[in-house]
């Protein structure tokens, strides 16, 4: 028995070594019909930013030819490949993770073979450039820290620091201007940090971790630990699963000032305008009472997954008696003991505040105005992240970074035929709790196509509750239960579209938020903002995600259709994996690093 599973490790890679000998060499010579014959009908190369300067999945044969063929990948040739590891093998399905180097940088990559011998799946990834590896690379040298023997002109890490904050922005110009300074922002400052990227990350609130302090009190984080660490520098061993919203700010702050980033609290950006001739932005900030004129030669809007709150104009709320919030400004439940209270919208943030406002003691009532998707945490935790993000996961040899790559490795095409078996067991273990909540009124669903949270996210952003109690109070009936949509404000309450009155002392609007490139139309200007078009969403053509098929992430992390302009952001899993990604094709242009773009995104939607 052990011979012949020895005998199987071995011939698989056979396999993989002669697969990716004749890929390397088809590469190398630009050869696109050789490196086409390599791959299946329904084949998936997913390449970020190594061969193609973008984030692109190509989809079969003569889509990978096209690639080869490029400026692009010819530019990096030539380029060899290595086995990382023994490949293994289940289902007819060979896979084996790679190692690779070009001309111009060293990467990661994960393969799988087809029965046939052939790529089904090929993902490369760069890792890092060739030249300006960062200081904790093995290519690199740690930073020493001091300078050892007698300097009449020493300067001290202080007050080079103190020299740095005086002079950037105001004596010398940054490189890269980063609007936003939450966590994408912040991982993002902290890749170009350790690439020697000059960088200014401007932020409105004063503090890094203030967009957390400032969301209701009862916020967490509803992905675990595993799921969220920042680049560079875990959570502790002893970090909670599930980190409250305060935590979570504290730990941004601290992490923003060990990662000596340059962090421009209390600014505002007011207006940003692009010099196609000189290459350069003008960037117009209010710093804290100070107008600021920066001009760097890239822009990134780093304002997570969303916009400006979405809050609908409503007939008659000048005459409402009570108040009225988005949910971004609801500040806790506390003031509302013994109050009526009316919460539009039925997803994570409607679910959260309805269920502290019912723990004070407040008289509250949901609106569901069209379907949700809810998964119980531990189910999630069980059955779709246990695997890649958990205890049992570290404990069998799967730390964070490996997660990271295999979910990668896995093309958006086909995710949710990954995604829907858990979904399915999520069914099957909670049908009394999903039971329950349909006999209370709710309307639940799975997604368009059965496959669950993350594929919602992946395309819309919303719709969606991993529930951590307030579900049940909805069951329960604790939570009152309302459908349809409001039309009008009265005096003391508001109006459904069914003829409901529903008296209220206060109306939460927990309607999520627009589109991130409508925010930045407020400071690019409406036009540019149409020329780069929507951002977020797959082309899935599912709701509120139209077509075409964009293959990734609309606009996120690559090259949109304006030059020098980019857009960072998501969870703190995405923003972690994918800042590398973006900071490499930063660091490159700043330095001269020829990057021709293969598949830049095109525009089908401008919100």
């Amino acid at each position: 028995m052990t011979q012949t599973v020895e005998s199987a490790r071995t011939d698989a890679g056979a396999r993989v070594d002669s697969w990716l000998d004749e890929f390397a060499a088809a590469v190398s010579a630009g050869d696109g019909d050789r490196a086409a014959a390599l791959f299946a009908d329904e084949s998936y190369w997913r390449d970020l930013v190594s061969f193609t300067w973008n984030l692109i999945t190509v989809e079969g044969p003569a889509s990978v030819a096209d690639v080869v063929r490029s400026d692009a990948a010819r530019g990096v040739a030539p380029v060899t490949f290595e086995v990382s590891g023994e490949p293994t093998e289940a289902d007819g399905v060979t896979e084996a993770w790679l190692k690779f180097e070009t001309a111009i940088g060293r990467g990661t990559g994960h393969l799988r073979l087809n029965a046939d011998g052939k790529a089904w799946t090929l993902l490369t990834t760069l890792d890092e450039l060739k030249g300006h590896e960062e200081p904790a690379s093995p290519n690199a040298e740690r930073p020493f820290g001091t300078e050892h023997g007698a300097n009449p002109d020493r300067v001290t890490w202080k007050e080079r620091r103190e020299a740095e904050a005086a002079e950037l922005g105001y004596t010398r110009q940054p490189e890269v201007v980063i609007i936003g300074g939450g966590q994408g922002g912040i991982a993002l400052g902290a890749r170009l940090r350790q690439l020697g990227v000059e960088t200014i990350i401007v932020e409105t609130n004063e503090k890094p971790g203030d967009s957390w302090r400032k969301r209701y009190k009862s916020l967490a984080l509803h992905d675990p630990v595993w799921y969220d660490h920042l680049p560079y520098l875990k959570f502790p061993d002893n970090w909670p699963v599930f980190s409250p919203k305060d935590k979570i700010g504290d730990w941004l702050e601290m992490y923003a000032k060990v990662m000596e980033l340059n962090y421009w609290g209390s600014t505002t950006a007011k207006s940003a305008s692009f010099d196609e001739s000189s290459g350069e932005w003008t960037v117009v900030v209010d710093r804290d009472g100070e107008e600021v004129t920066l001009r760097p030669r890239q822009l990134v809007f780093a304002l997570g997954v969303s916009g400006k709150p979405n809050i609908p104009e409503i007939p008659g709320r000048e005459r409402f008696q009570g108040e009225v919030q988005h949910s971004s400004q609801h500040p806790g439940p506390d003031a509302y003991k013994g109050k009526k209270v009316v919460v539009i919208g039925s997803n994570n943030s409607a679910f959260d505040i309805c269920g502290s406002l019912w723990e004070v003691g407040a008289d509250v009532t949901m609106v569901q105005r069209s379907s949700t998707h809810i998964i119980r945490s531990e189910t999630l935790m069980e059955y779709a992240l246990g695997d890649l993000y958990s205890e049992r996961a570290v404990a069998s040899g799967i730390d964070t970074y490996t997660a990271d790559m295999v979910f990668a490795s896995l093309p958006y095409r086909i995710m949710h035929n990954f995604q829907k078996p858990a979904y399915d067991k999520a069914r099957e273990v909670d049908a009394d709790f999903y039971q329950r909540l349909e006999d209370a009124g709710f309307e639940l669903d799975f997604g368009d196509d059965d496959s669950g949270l993350f594929m919602k996210y992946l395309r819309r952003g919303s719709g969606y509750y991993i529930d951590v109690g307030a579900a049940e109070l909805v069951a329960d009936g604790k939570v009152k239960l309302a459908k349809g949509q409001i039309t009008e404000f009265t005096e003391d309450g508001i109006v459904l579209d069914d003829g409901t009155r529903l008296p209220a002392d206060l109306v939460v609007f927990a309607t999520g938020y627009g589109s991130m490139n409508r925010r930045a139309a407020d400071i690019i200007g409406q036009e540019m903002a149409d020329k780069v078009g929507k951002v977020w969403g797959l082309g899935s053509d599912t709701t509120k995600d139209p077509g075409p098929w964009e293959g990734e992430q609309r606009n996120m992390w690559k090259p949109t259709q304006q030059d020098n302009l980019w857009f960072h952001g998501g969870n703190l899993h995405q923003s972690r994996f994918y800042s590398l990604y973006l900071a490499l094709q930063l660091k490159a242009r700043s330095v001269g690093i020829p990057t021709p773009i293969h598949g830049r995104q095109e525009v089908h939607h401008t919100a």
